[in-house]
């Protein structure tokens, strides 16, 4: 059976830089894949270029069968249009480190945009869908409230669940945990293992280990741009077989 996510030879550069060298890997339909490494190593990067947010230099992406970005016509891939790109994007859930939240919009407008604009949801249906959304990140009684009247935990759930409204196929998450207060971390990775427990798939750049050890199916070590180590959470991080593994888990565990 093929990935749910399929990632051949992915090669990023900004300019001379070279971002992500051949990157593959394979994620299941209703798996947590947790991304974890240094600063710089291309995890971000990787991230962006699933959703085409960054153009690709070389290789494909294909969530669900279908390639991103990309049409195959006459064996070859060409680039679709933005229009086009952005309609695929719509499919791509990503929640960001910093939340951006339309400031100057309520919770709920926040969350109903996207789905009426781009999906063509009724107004009436997106803020019904809303309402529920903010009931399973615990914050029903903030539909009113503007972004500024909320705490950082507060902002990065309506993030989620703003994204959620799209019901996308995929999640990704850049770090949805950095920006954050030490004591609103737990509430974030809550709304998320619960995700997790639906069958969403999801894709995680983290530097939460317990959370990665705890909710993840398959742990990814990335350095310099490739992928040095993967394998199941419990085992990378107990015993990595990759000397660079060992040595960034020996500063952060």
């Amino acid at each position: 059976m093929s990935a749910f996510v399929e990632i051949r030879g992915v090669d990023k550069n900004y300019g001379f830089a070279k971002v992500l060298h051949g990157v593959d890997l394979d994620v299941a339909r209703s798996s947590v894949t947790c991304i974890i490494g240094p600063s710089g190593s291309g995890k971000t990067t990787l991230l962006r270029c699933i959703n085409q947010l960054e153009l690709l230099d070389k290789g494909y992406v294909r969530v669900d069968g279908c390639y991103i970005g990309y049409k195959l016509r006459g064996g070859k891939l060409h680039q679709l249009s933005g229009r086009e790109a952005a309609r695929e994007r719509a499919d791509i859930g990503m929640v960001f480190q910093r939340f951006n939240l339309f400031p100057h919009k309520t919770v709920l407008d926040n969350i109903i945009e996207a789905p009426v604009l781009v999906r063509g949801v009724s107004k009436a249906e997106a803020r019904e869908r809303a309402h529920r959304l903010l009931d399973r990140v615990n914050l029903r009684d903030k539909a009113d409230a503007y972004p500024s009247q909320l705490s950082g935990g507060q902002q990065q759930r309506v993030a989620i669940a703003r994204a959620l409204a799209m019901e996308p196929k995929l999640m990704l998450f850049d770090e949805p945990t950095s920006a954050l207060d030490p004591e609103l971390v737990g509430d974030v990775l809550d709304v998320m293992r619960d995700l997790a427990a639906t069958g969403m798939t999801m894709i995680v750049v983290t530097h939460e280990m317990g959370f990665a050890r705890e909710v993840a199916d398959h742990l990814v070590f990335m350095s310099d741009g490739v992928i040095v180590e993967q394998g199941h959470p419990r085992e990378v991080l107990a015993a990595p077989k990759q000397d660079r593994t060992r040595a960034f888990l020996s500063k952060v565990l």
